[in-house]
């Protein structure tokens, strides 16, 4: 079991990721934080970072090699998130990384469609 001191650093990088503190973030990560680790929800810095609305965080994590499909309990990806909260920057980059718009529960197109979000679906190729 985790000690009480790595549960509080794990929730300060999860916080970190939600509020696009993009330089502390990546510091953490350089300096050996796991890059797919997940909170108790199954989110990952992705997946909370795209839900957020933080772009220039989703880049950093897509650099340095976060896995892109990872799902949490939900079933839910980054790209989903992304979509949902129609952030066009975040979409292009889960997108041209290689991002797969039609998996998940529900799958990034299913949501864009759910939304009418069409600039959104463009992007996603239909």
């Amino acid at each position: 079991m985790p000690s009480d001191d790595a549960i509080e650093l794990a929730q300060k990088l999860f916080d970190l990721a939600r509020d696009g503190d993009t330089d502390h973030l990546a510091a953490y990560l350089d300096a050996g934080a796991p890059l797919d680790l997940r909170n108790e929800n199954g989110d990952t810095f992705l997946i909370l970072a795209a839900y957020r609305d933080n772009p220039a965080t989703v880049r950093m994590l897509i650099e340095r090699g976060a896995d892109l499909e990872a799902e949490n309990d939900r079933g839910q990806r980054a790209l989903a998130c992304a979509v949902f909260k129609q952030d066009v920057q975040s979409t292009q980059a889960l997108v041209a990384a290689g991002a797969d718009p039609d998996v998940g529960t529900p799958s990034a197109r299913q949501t864009a469609q759910m939304f009418g979000a069409t600039e959104i679906l463009a992007l996603l190729g239909g």
